[in-house]
């Protein structure tokens, strides 16, 4: 497919005077732009494959169909399936500035992909950068030989410059007469030089151990914290054995919850884009490679229940396949229903405790059960509370991007979260009159202290985010608040002097 664009102005007021001045060193070869991964970090065929996922969840197959008539046949079905929006794509700056300094001199620059020509030729339409667009069809993958022959029967050999970055670029660059290299991928580099022509290595993108620890959310693992609560519930915390299997259970469901929040930022790169702060997430930056998170989640997945299977009684696999399957659940649908989403987040909680129940092999009791899911409740409602408070802040008055609110939701939303975390403190009230806990405790009437405590960590938080100053995860804004943390010390001394 080849379109051609009419070249739009420059920018630059002053380029156009001195244009007639550079005429002579104007190059009279065209430079071509691959488009994945060099243009774009990200790979469309898989952001279409991840949309087209999100969108028909119960239509997974298809697409394996479609791969056995050929990728051409994927790309083009995948591409007229889903919207992709052009305009929060993450492209890379250096690519762009490269393509506006040839430009400025008067260059053509063309956009030669292996991606489908609808997405090529909306990408070209946004950046008004382009004078050609080459792409794949219905009948055609512009990739690999295909596309350098293309180029050649365009151009000539050796009558373009080349910028990718991977192995399929390998024959285009060979019939360039300059090539550029774009973060290129591992091992092209030494193949590519062996042709002589190197120009230009552009090294704009390196992912580190910081983009993959916050892409696998290791500050998240703070949360299954939760699984020793059945632990220090039965006063079985020094007992070395429940301790190792209470350890064995959180390093399992850590390398569960790492392969959920994978998946769920690949399939939410859309929404995250277009979301203040998400937008700066691994992927949905293009930090990291999708295809490096596609093969990550379902290796983290198979390490957590293959432990947990081998070292851990199978109650415990039973409660993590429960946990996977509604935070599966979650992604696909269930966050973008009105109230279910939060209830299902306070049993993502609650999952953890029955999970560390599961891995111990301690009773739950009512009291654990009723006070997590009302306390939890409350938290998830904070955590929505705080996108509504964001999307009202900018003036919006429409649903709130893949959720199922309105910014004019903020209040009820305030009103149940507060009343949620207030009965949490009321069931917390009825345990310490329960006849086992007085049993269980030597001074039980110095839980009461604990009361107060929660009340007033409870009506501080929901005070703060009316303020704005609770992030989106107030878990996590609890572990990095001081109060918070003084708070939980003193709860907890509450209980060993109770004990």
């Amino acid at each position: 497919m080849s379109t051609v664009k009419p070249r739009p102005p420059l920018h630059n007021p002053r380029a156009s005077q001195k244009l007639s001045h550079l005429s002579a060193d104007v190059d009279p070869l065209p430079l071509v732009i691959d488009l994945d991964g060099t243009l774009l970090r990200s790979d469309l065929l898989l952001e279409t494959g991840l949309a087209f996922m999100r969108s028909h969840p119960l239509r997974l197959l298809k697409p394996l169909g479609w791969l056995s008539k050929g990728k051409t046949v994927l790309k083009d079905r995948l591409a007229r399936a889903t919207h992709i929006d052009v305009r929060v794509l993450p492209y890379d700056p250096a690519v762009i500035e490269l393509i506006q300094a040839e430009r400025s001199n008067g260059r053509t620059v063309i956009l030669a992909t292996a991606s489908h020509h609808s997405l090529a030729e909306r990408i070209a339409e946004h950046l008004q950068l382009f004078d050609q667009v080459l792409a794949s069809d219905s009948s055609r993958n512009l990739s690999a030989e295909r596309k350098r022959d293309l180029l050649v029967g365009h151009f000539g050999e050796h009558g373009f410059d080349y910028a990718g970055n991977s192995h399929d670029d390998l024959p285009v660059w060979a019939a360039a007469r300059k090539a550029y290299l774009v973060n290129p991928d591992a091992g092209v580099e030494p193949r590519a030089r062996a042709h002589g022509n190197v120009k230009q290595v552009i090294r704009s993108n390196s992912p580190s151990i910081k983009d993959w620890a916050k892409a696998l959310r290791l500050h998240q693992w703070m949360k299954n914290l939760l699984i020793f609560t059945p632990l220090l519930t039965a006063h079985q915390l020094g007992v070395p054995q429940l301790l190792w299997q209470g350890l064995l259970a959180f390093l399992f469901f850590g390398l569960c919850a790492s392969s959920v929040y994978l998946l769920n930022d690949l399939l939410d790169l859309t929404d995250d884009r277009h979301h203040g702060t998400k937008r700066h997430r691994p992927f949905a930056s293009g930090r990291l490679a999708i295809k490096s998170g596609i093969m990550a989640f379902p290796a983290l997945l198979a390490g957590s229940f293959a432990g947990a299977i081998l070292l851990l009684p199978w109650e415990f696999s039973a409660v993590l396949a429960t946990y996977y399957i509604l935070t599966l659940g979650y992604s696909l649908a269930l966050k973008r229903q009105m109230a279910v989403d939060v209830i299902a987040l306070a049993l993502l909680y609650t999952i953890r405790i029955i999970a560390g129940a599961a891995a111990c092999k301690l009773p739950l009791t009512f009291w654990i059960l009723a006070f997590s899911m009302f306390m939890f409740l409350s938290l998830a409602m904070v955590k929505r509370y705080t996108e509504l408070r964001e999307s009202r802040k900018k003036g919006r008055t429409d649903k709130t991007r893949g959720r199922g609110y309105y910014p004019s939701d903020l209040e009820m939303i305030a009103s149940l979260g507060s009343a949620s975390g207030y009965l949490a403190v009321m069931v917390l009230a009825l345990y310490i009159h329960d006849q086992a806990t007085v049993l269980m405790y030597s001074y039980p009437e110095l839980i009461w202290l604990a009361c107060p405590l929660l009340l007033f960590w409870i009506t501080r938080i929901w005070m703060l985010a009316h303020r704005g100053e609770v992030n989106e995860d107030p878990v996590v804004f609890a572990i990095r608040d001081r109060t918070s943390l003084m708070v939980g010390i003193l709860f907890c001394l509450v209980f060993w002097g109770a004990a």
